[in-house]
């Protein structure tokens, strides 16, 4: 199952890396869109659920490290107003054909 990171930047600047364990980030983010706070971590929860969810098919457990990336952009998104922004400035691997 190929992995990938997303790299965002928050509402102060700090860039960061979000791992997941599948590609379907891609069906939830786009690079180089810009998303409320709030907006954000749903799209991420949603993605990184139904990531961990293809592990469990695939595997038979879900994906410990997936439940952790969202509560990483849980505790960070926290710090922020529902409405300010974060940026999302790469995706790791790229789909092809984008």
């Amino acid at each position: 199952m190929p992995e990938m990171t997303v790299t965002v930047r928050w509402p102060d600047g700090r860039v960061a890396e979000c791992y997941s364990p599948s590609l379907v980030m891609h069906d939830h983010l786009q690079v180089g869109s810009t998303y409320r706070v709030d907006d954000f971590v749903k799209r991420a929860s949603v993605a990184l659920g139904e990531a961990s969810e293809r592990v469990r098919v695939k595997y038979g457990f879900t994906c410990s490290a997936s439940a952790a990336s969202r509560e990483r952009i849980e505790r960070s998104a926290a710090a922020f107003a529902p409405h300010d922004s974060v940026e999302v400035l790469d995706m790791q691997p790229t789909l092809e054909g984008s």
